[in-house]
């Protein structure tokens, strides 16, 4: 056997290595733009920037550092200047693509920084993999703008993995639907009519606001936002506000809810502050040809007829008085029953001469025979 020279014992002892192989070695050097290593072998490695990361301005020197072991995939043995072309970023997809095998093929669900917001949906990468995630299945419902989900750390699972055409699909729709069922469950599970609960207003439309109880949404309707009365509930409520409500019917999947709450019935009070001969102070609130309608408080309403309006013949309300007005009338009737009270101002005012209640008379009587009658 012949001798062997220095340099050949030197090169026998060294591994040999093939394109593909993946091979692991410790960083000698860091330079902006590539990465040195000892692979073992008689020639160092060499990791491009483009061969560590998508990002095309990365300094390699703030990401990796002198004695860091890496693992990396044989491009090339001899790149043409005697050294090791080697690849991270693609030996990391491989090894990306094998996790989201799995995890398609157990349903796993994946967590993942979203890195590209795209006209179609979102880009997320797992382990240097790249998921798309199409703008139906980001949420469970419309989002007329992906912009607010760029940088942030997202659920998904994978419904489609074919990494040979290069469409590995995500969807996040399906685990935020499937949780709202989960909690909506327990929501019908844990609520009754009666129950007083916390919810977060969700839209306002001009009938009334959904309000968010945490599992479903109920609908407090217009007519349930106050005793009194409610014109417009944009003006009254703000998505995002706060509410404590009242649960008052439950039909399926429907909540019914309320901010009537029984103990702040005005008419709990109001046989004793509205007793007939009482003198109130109230706000004309509408009108009508044969009367006004007067708010006593929220909640409490009271007619002021036509002809308890004045001594002086009033044809209609409107000649004399105008919505928002505030008037002091005497109260004739108390129907808590029914809960109707009537009022009059006539009342207050000093008596009209003798002759001319004697001339107006029938027609007063006319009137109470017509309201009789009705």
């Amino acid at each position: 056997m012949p001798d062997l020279s220095f340099e050949q014992m030197l090169e026998e002892s060294f591994k040999t290595i093939h394109n593909g192989e993946v091979v692991e070695g410790t960083v000698i050097d860091v330079k902006e733009d590539e990465i040195i290593l000892n692979i073992g072998y008689k020639a160092d490695g060499i990791i491009t920037r483009s061969e560590y990361t998508n990002e095309p301005n990365a300094d390699l020197r703030e990401l990796v550092h002198v004695d860091d072991k890496l693992e990396a995939k044989v491009l090339k043995v001899n790149d043409g200047d005697g050294q090791v072309l080697l690849t991270y970023k693609r030996l990391a997809a491989e090894k990306g693509n094998k996790r989201l095998e799995e995890a398609f093929n157990s349903q796993e669900i994946l967590k993942a920084p979203v890195v590209q917001v795209l006209a179609g949906g979102l880009s997320v990468v797992v382990d240097e993999a790249r998921v798309f995630i199409p703008a139906s299945l980001v949420s469970d419902t419309y989002e007329k703008n992906l912009e607010k989900y760029a940088g942030q750390e997202i659920e998904f699972v994978i419904t489609e993995f074919n990494p040979r055409r290069r469409r590995i699909i995500g969807d996040r729709k399906q685990i935020l639907v499937a949780r709202k069922a989960e909690m909506q469950k327990a929501l019908f599970e844990r609520i009754h009519p009666g129950d007083v609960v916390e919810g977060v207003v969700k839209n306002v439309t001009d009938f009334g606001a959904f309000v968010d109880l945490g599992g479903a949404d109920g609908l407090l309707h217009i007519s349930e936002m106050s005793w009194g009365h409610v014109d417009n509930p944009k003006k009254v409520f703000k998505v995002g506000e706060h509410l404590t409500v009242l649960i008052k019917d439950i039909s399926g999947d429907k909540i019914a809810l309320s901010l009537k709450f029984e103990d702040q019935n005005p008419w709990l009070t109001a046989a004793e502050k509205y007793a007939a001969g009482n003198i109130v102070e109230g706000k004309v609130a509408r009108m009508t040809d044969f009367g006004a309608f007067v708010e006593l408080e929220p909640g409490v309403d009271a007619l002021l007829h036509v002809s308890q309006i004045s001594h002086e013949h009033v044809d209609k309300p409107s000649d004399v008085l105008s919505v928002g007005q505030i008037i002091q009338a005497k109260v004739v009737d108390f129907n808590e029953a029914d809960h109707k009270i009537s009022l009059s101002m006539k009342a207050l005012e000093t008596a009209a001469p003798k002759e001319t209640v004697q001339e107006e008379a029938p027609a007063e009587e006319s009137a109470d025979e017509e309201s009789t009658e009705e």
